[in-house]
């Protein structure tokens, strides 16, 4: 076996991080084999253990990677809001728009893929998913309550409950062609009891 210099491993890594990314969003995580990562980057699947332990490590990989990019864009959404509440819908009008139209996003959480592999983690590994979930939207809720505009309960709480609206754009098939009208008044009366 030809050792790869760390250029080439560099090259590779991106090239299976590139492919899970468009492998993932159009097919999901169980129906992607080791061969549809490895064969578009030209390497043996064996060689694929060389560079992540499992398929399902390299899809938190490409995850985190889609967090990143995926987190720029909601804080530009706050950015240009004026005032707490406009920033709350903005903030939960963007990560619902995500969900709706990123096919990787929408291929993680609508078809089970995070839920299954969270079953299988440990109580550790569980507790830190859920510390993130809600990490990002800490400084926003931390930041009203500074302001005065927030309710004084545990931030996480707040942050829980502004991710847990979110959700809706799981069931949006189940509410039909209302489900746009629901998911606006859903923020909107969210927001004002937040912030009246």
């Amino acid at each position: 076996m030809t050792p790869f210099d760390d250029r080439e491993r560099a090259r590779i890594r991106e090239a299976l991080i590139e492919t899970g990314r468009e492998r993932f969003a159009r097919y999901g995580l169980r129906k992607t084999t080791i061969a549809d990562l490895t064969e578009p980057v030209g390497i043996a699947t064996g060689t694929f253990y060389r560079f992540f332990d499992s398929k399902e490590e390299l899809f938190w990989t490409v995850l985190e990677g889609e967090r990143e990019v995926v987190l720029e864009r909601y804080e530009a959404a706050v950015e240009a809001a004026d005032g707490p509440q406009e920033e709350i819908v903005a903030l939960l009008t963007a990560v619902c728009e995500e969900i709706e139209t990123n096919p990787l996003t929408r291929a993680a959480l609508a078809d089970g893929e995070v839920d299954r592999l969270l079953r299988e983690t440990s109580d550790e590994e569980l507790a830190e998913s859920h510390r993130r979930s809600v990490e990002y939207l800490l400084p926003y809720v931390e930041s009203w309550q500074e302001a005065g505009v927030a309710p004084e309960t545990d931030p996480e709480v707040v942050a829980g409950t502004l991710r847990a609206v979110t959700f809706v754009t799981l069931h949006r098939n189940e509410l039909g062609p209302e489900y746009p009208a629901i998911r606006e008044t859903l923020i909107e009366r969210l927001a004002a009891g937040l912030v009246p």
